[in-house]
């Protein structure tokens, strides 16, 4: 028996597996031609002479030598001609008769017509001396090395794929560039887990990924070997191998200026696939909804896209070479989808690529072609107006970012009197629905935006001008077209507007698949304390403007813009310390990993604090503000150096407001500001390290050096999972992506990962259908009220803005000059006679809540939107009309005050509602304590603050927690019994001095174990513990002396038992737990927890604890894990 496995013994095995699949097998060495020769000849010719019986045996040598003498400045031009002259064929015209021949060098349509080969130890000559390279195995068809393998021993440690990658891209490109010319792909491998993957021979080593699957149902081949089977089966087998080459395998057009190739990786690949079908059924069915495809962010959706977009426009007949319209969500993804697209017109193959300025223009553009063209444009320009633009069946609607098409995009209105024109040169950008300086949006058609005149009347702008919603907008603009969305956060409306979701690859799967980099969440919870009663006072006065006509938008945005928790992430203190932390934090990580370039987003929750916290880092760190085109400890090469603009370190990017202060407005700059440091930012070598962000670049914006993400805004849902995601990119050099949270949004974030690793998305039709229901009960209820009042001029579809306007005013006029009463039942309550007002703006409401629901699935008959829209529109002017005013901004005014006086609480208000565990052990604690002069009330704060103090440490140590609260029940026992004895005859005036007797007994008792909890907590630094470490050796103790076993020896140290084995064993079991708990989901990871278990049988057993095994102990043991793990993730 031998020892050892060779590499040619893998390679060996390679080859089987590629028989097993059809592959021919030859041994290079067998083969008689020029060692310099790449091109297998002789089967090229007889592939040709075979395949085209017209060609003479010249003809076949001249089509061959057109094939060796692709034209190319580059190698990497040769590779791309030569490359799409293999896929696309060409046009032969013989010189003697003229004859023409469409030559196809593969046939990509039956393939059985190919001859497939697989060959290795070929010898491959270069240079002045005839020295050869050997590549391991090369895969031949027709004659045409198509992809090349480079294999590396399975058992052999220094030998790694790296290795093979330096093989193929340094050596072989420098050496046999000849052979390279041919090759698209390559394959490098050692038959280990993850280590067999697929690249082209421009892939960045990065870049390279496992093919885990044949078909798309399969689970992921997981072992070594098993993914070598796998990519055999799933990308070699000849069929397949073909399909991959002609429509996966990607080259931008001849112009771009650059060098790159890219091929799909399998989620791109099955994806692509799945969603052809589903457009291809909705087209069939005259259906509109194409399908969601749900893509982690970072996965590369992008080209997904244009992998689809090429098999829509070449495979399938029945659309008819569609025309595709990309409909993103902001300017930047605008710019950056069509960098790609734009240089992509030969690879998509229908013709125009453009980036589309305005409704009009895309109208025009339609309008000049009945098939072909790929048209990109931002859901804004998009929505500037309603209308169709085109009929025709075949153009498919891509929407980038789906989910976000949804968000704020509901159906808006504006009204606009005689005395309430906007002036254009003033109020331009309002006509937009969005004030780019001060970022006021156009409201939800609960309410009403007024603009005000300054200078000029158009009275062409006088009525009531109602917005749709996105839905709406597309089904209007193209009633017959077929609608796609891709989104990695698909939240309920985007499958309702664009179909189900017709294929998943998840974050999880990501990281698995090692496209992306896995996140660790670092907590480092800054906190500035609240009174809670203020908190729930604030809470009672929304209630109380709710009820009193506040719109649950308005209440919404002043939640946002005037929580109590935005004003404490405000407080200067607070600023300092964090600025402080993150430079420390920061430097410290750079210093740690100084080779690897780690770039850092900081994401405020608001314009003003991210400034005042950039001022904040301009006094703790003024050399940051230095600008430099690079840090200066960085070696740069010439030609980027060329390209970077001197920068600061830091910087802060956002629109600035018109009311902002000066220096703010001042620093804060024009968008020509912003896309200067959007540029050096992605620069890698730019000295701009860190940026600090509120909404901007914390969604579709990638920079793979992006390594910390310092998080002090309150986020979740799909706008968490998408912020997160900023720092998952790969880089060279980068192990994780860190999320250093400072306001304690975990608990959000395992929502979040859990909800977008989940099934089910969206209302199902039931959901749609009793929503509709609940519509129109509602509707028939609110018709009470306007019987015998003409709501036409509202709702026909041909109504005029200013007719609009008029019965909007007159609805409103009629709704609150009403004297009937009406019955109305809350939920839960009797019925109540209320005023028509009341009775319409709650059951508007409750319309609204049915309407949200129906309205993106396209549920609704024109009349029932019609009449839904007119009634939220005369709800939103009647509570604008009324005597009690709840917006906004009256709102935000008087919370303000409400949270300013919170933050000024008293000394016994700030004692029970502190967080900070350590303060109660401190001198401080004891001096606040005695200002409470009722002894009782004392006597309540100090046993509210021990059951706090002794709750968060059982959290830790759960041993010891529970020790403490049976030494505190003891207590209140006592006192509660000694209380209990003076009845209520006894309980006199003369009796109040033994009752303070009692009252000082039971705080002194209190104050004493107070101080014995202060001390066991600190025992652990005298243990030489950690915090943590002391709950673990503390169990393992107890449960020692409990079941009487040895292990290890006591040493008494002054009032402490140690015992060094016990320590040891300690500090590997949270040393153990430390390690799974750095994953993001280790919590809802069923995988890691059960591995967690099974790690901590086996270390207990390793280290004979107990020695004769006890499933009891162990149970105890895995009781303070858990009651550890579900603590420490909060």
């Amino acid at each position: 028996m031998r020892g050892r496995l060779y590499e040619s013994e893998y390679e060996q095995a390679l080859i089987d597996l590629l028989q097993s699949e059809g592959w021919q097998y030859t041994n290079g060495k067998t083969i008689h031609r020029h060692l310099r020769e790449p091109l297998l000849v002789d089967e090229l010719t007889e592939s040709l002479l075979n395949r085209y019986p017209g060609l003479t045996a010249d003809d076949a040598a001249l089509i061959v030598g057109k094939l060796r003498h692709v034209p190319g400045q580059t190698h990497f031009e040769r590779l791309r001609n030569t490359f799409l002259l293999v896929r696309d064929g060409f046009r032969y015209t013989r010189n003697g008769d003229g004859e023409k021949f469409d030559i196809k060098f593969v046939d990509f349509d039956e393939s059985e017509k190919n001859t497939f080969r697989a060959v290795n130890q070929l010898e491959v000559g270069y240079g002045i001396n005839d020295d050869v390279r050997i590549p391991d195995v090369l895969l031949y068809v027709n004659g045409i090395p198509l992809c090349i393998f480079e294999l590396k021993n399975p058992t052999k440690e220094d030998a790694t794929i790296a290795d093979a990658y330096e093989q193929i891209h340094t050596r072989y490109l420098r050496d046999i560039p000849h052979l390279l010319q041919y090759t698209p792909l390559s394959c490098i491998s050692d038959a280990t887990a993850n280590n067999t993957r697929l690249g082209t021979t421009y892939t960045p080593y990065e870049h390279y990924y496992a093919w885990k699957k044949v078909n798309n149902e399969d689970p992921s081949a997981q072992r070594g070997i098993d993914q070598v089977r796998t990519i055999v089966k799933g990308v070699y087998e000849p069929t397949r191998f073909l399909e991959v080459l002609r429509d996966y395998v990607y080259f931008p057009d001849a112009d771009f200026d650059g060098e790159e190739e890219i091929v799909c990786r399998y989620p791109q690949f099955f994806a692509t696939r799945m969603l052809r079908e589903s457009v291809c059924k909705a087209f069939k069915e005259h259906t509109s909804k194409g399908g969601t495809y749900f893509g982690a962010t970072g996965c590369g959706k992008t080209y997904t896209m244009m992998f689809l977009a090429r098999q829509l426009a070449l495979r399938c007949e029945e659309l008819g070479s569609p025309t595709i319209i990309m409909i993103v969500d902001r300017d930047d993804l605008q710019t950056q989808a069509g960098k790609l697209f734009l240089r992509s017109a030969e690879f998509l193959g229908l013709g125009t690529s453009k980036v589309i300025k305005d409704r009009d223009e895309l109208k025009t553009e339609l309008l000049l072609r009945d098939s072909g063209g790929f048209f990109i444009c931002t859901i804004q320009k998009f929505c500037e107006a309603i209308g169709e633009l085109n009929t025709r069946r075949n153009i498919i609607c891509f929407s980038d970012e789906a989910h976000r098409t949804q968000i704020r995009l509901s159906n808006k209105l504006k009204v606009v009197d005689h005395k309430d024109i906007e002036a254009k040169e003033e109020k331009q950008s309002y006509a937009h629905g969005v004030d780019e300086t001060s970022n006021t949006e156009m409201v939800e058609v609960e309410s009403l935006e007024y603009t005000y005149a300054v200078k000029e009347i158009d009275d062409s702008k006088i009525g009531a001008f109602v917005t749709k919603p996105y839905a709406e907008q597309l089904r209007t603009a193209f009633p017959n077209a077929t609608f796609v969305g891709f989104t990695g956060t698909p939240i309920a409306e985007t499958i309702q507007v664009f179909g189900e979701i017709v294929d998943r690859y998840t974050m999880s799967m990501a990281v698995d698949d090692e496209i992306t980099k896995d996140i660790k969440y670092i907590p480092r919870i800054a906190k500035v304390t609240l009174d809670s009663n203020k908190v729930k006072e604030i809470e009672e006065y929304y209630k109380t403007c709710a009820d009193e006509g506040a719109t649950e938008e308005d209440i919404a945005a002043s939640k946002k813009a005037m929580s109590a928790m935005e004003l404490i992430l405000g407080d200067d203190d607070r600023l300092e310390r964090l600025a402080a932390d993150i430079i420390a934090h920061y430097t410290a990580a750079c210093d740690n990993n100084a080779d690897v370039i780690q770039k850092a987003m900081i994401v405020c929750s608001k314009r003003e604090i991210g400034y005042r916290l950039l001022e904040k880092f301009m006094q703790l760190r003024p050399n940051w503000f230095v600008e430099r085109k690079h840090p200066e400890d960085m070696e740069v090469p010439e030609k980027q150096l060329r390209e970077l603009q001197p920068m600061p370190t830091i910087a802060m990017v956002a629109t600035r407001g018109k009311n902002d202060r000066k220096e703010m407005y001042e620093y804060l700059g024009d968008k020509k500001r912003i896309k200067k440091l959007e540029d050096a930012f992605k620069m890698e070598h730019s000295n701009l390290r860190i940026v600090i962000v509120v909404d901007m670049w914390i969604t579709g914006f990638d920079v793979p050096c992006l390594t910390y993400l310092y998080n002090d805004k309150p986020i979740q849902k799909h706008t968490l999972v998408q912020t997160v995601s900023r720092v998952n990119r790969k880089y060279p050099g980068k192990k994780f992506g860190y999320i250093i949270d400072y306001i304690g949004i975990r608990s959000n974030m395992m929502e979040a990962m859990k909800q977008y690793g989940g099934e089910n998305f969206g209302p199902s039709e039931d959901d749609v259908q009793q929503a509709l229901g609940a519509l129109i009960i509602e509707m028939d209820l609110i018709k009470q009220l306007f019987v015998g009042f003409d709501l036409r001029p509202f709702t026909d579809k041909d109504a005029k803005p200013l007719d609009r306007l008029e019965c909007l005013q007159n609805a409103a006029e009629h709704v609150l000059t009403l004297s009937k009463m009406y019955n109305m039942a809350k939920e839960g309550a009797k019925p109540k006679e209320v005023d028509p007002k009341t009775f319409f703006l709650a059951h508007v409401k409750r319309l609204k809540t049915a309407y949200d629901i129906c309205q993106p699935s396209n549920a609704l008959t024109h009349e029932q939107l019609a009449l839904s829209q007119c009634f939220m529109c005369v709800a939103s002017y009647i509570r604008k009309a009324s005597g009690v005013k709840h917006d906004t901004e009256s709102m935000n005014r008087a919370v303000e005050r409400m949270v300013s006086e919170a933050l000024k609480c008293n000394s016994v208000v700030s004692i029970l509602d502190s967080d900070v565990e350590e303060s109660i052990f401190s001198p401080g604690f004891i001096e606040q304590l005695n200002r409470v002069k009722l002894p009782a009330t004392r006597l309540e704060v100090l046993i509210k603050m021990l059951r706090r103090g002794i709750s968060q440490y059982k959290q830790t140590n759960k041993l010891a927690g529970e020790k403490f609260e049976e030494l505190l029940k003891k207590t209140l026992d006592e006192y509660h019994n000694r209380r209990t004895i003076l009845s209520s005859d006894e309980a006199s005036a003369a009796q109040q001095d033994a009752v303070d007797e009692i009252i000082r007994n039971a705080t002194q008792q209190a104050l004493a174990l107070l101080n014995q909890l202060g001390e066991d907590k600190e025992s652990f630094r005298k243990l030489g513990l950690t915090f943590e470490e002391k709950a673990f050796y503390d169990i393992l103790m107890h449960l020692r002396d409990t079941h009487n076993f040895e292990y290890g020896e006591d040493k008494k140290v002054g009032s402490f038992v140690i015992n060094e084995k016990c320590k040891a064993l300690a500090k590997k079991v949270k040393e153990l737990i430390d390690t799974k708990s750095s994953f993001a989901d280790w919590l809802t990871n069923k995988n890691v927890r059960a591995e967690l278990n099974q790690d901590l049988f086996f270390l207990l057993d390793e280290n004979a604890y107990p020695p004769e095994w006890n499933d009891e102990v162990f149970d105890q043991v895995l009781d303070q894990v858990e009651n550890y793990k579900q603590y420490s993730s909060n």
